[in-house]
């Protein structure tokens, strides 16, 4: 039941779909709860943009600053590009390679940082006008610091052409989290 509800509420928090098909050129900010099954849970915000240089090529680029248990600062990066295809005029395919950076400071012991690898796939599905939904599958390989595989699922409200608000949620065996967002689109 959870897996069910969690890959509905991620088709849904997308992003905007039009006639058109969907605009992979947009930036948004959000806000974020993330738990570690080994070091605790904290909150944080997010900044997400994305450009497409082609109609089926696109570059994007993330960063999340978090704060686990008032006591240790999460920062994470990743930059890439992504290819992306029609499937039908409501479902599109995707696929990203990226370069990933995560540092953790933790008072007294100073920080810690790693850097390797990303790759994920995933649909986007216009549900209806105003609401599309999303899925995917996420690994990453950062060396030393061990490697993870994710899924995230999530949907996007449209209020207009140019905004909308997202929930997602991505799962992996040792993180959950969740966040809202809202999101700007400049490519149509």
């Amino acid at each position: 039941m959870l897996r069910s509800s969690l890959v509905i509420l991620a088709l849904a928090l997308s992003a905007s779909a039009s006639a058109e098909g969907f605009d992979y050129s947009y930036f948004s900010l959000g806000y974020g709860k993330t738990d570690f099954d080994t070091v605790g849970d904290g909150d944080g915000f997010t900044l997400n943009g994305s450009l497409a240089f082609t109609d089926k090529i696109h570059g994007f680029i993330s960063y999340e600053g978090a704060e686990l248990e008032s006591i240790v600062d999460v920062t994470r990066w990743n930059a890439g590009v992504g290819y992306n295809t029609a499937m039908s005029d409501k479902l599109d395919l995707y696929a990203r390679l990226s370069y990933e950076y995560v540092e953790i400071d933790v008072p007294i012991l100073g920080s810690i940082d790693d850097n390797g690898l990303g790759f994920g796939v995933g649909l986007r599905f216009a549900a209806s006008e105003q609401l599309e939904l999303v899925a995917g599958v996420n690994y990453v390989d950062f060396g030393d610091g061990g490697d993870d595989t994710s899924l995230e699922v999530g949907g996007l409200y449209s209020f207009t052409e140019t905004f909308a608000l997202g929930l997602a949620a991505e799962t992996s065996d040792d993180i959950t989290s969740y966040s809202i967002s809202g999101r700007f689109y400049f490519g149509k």
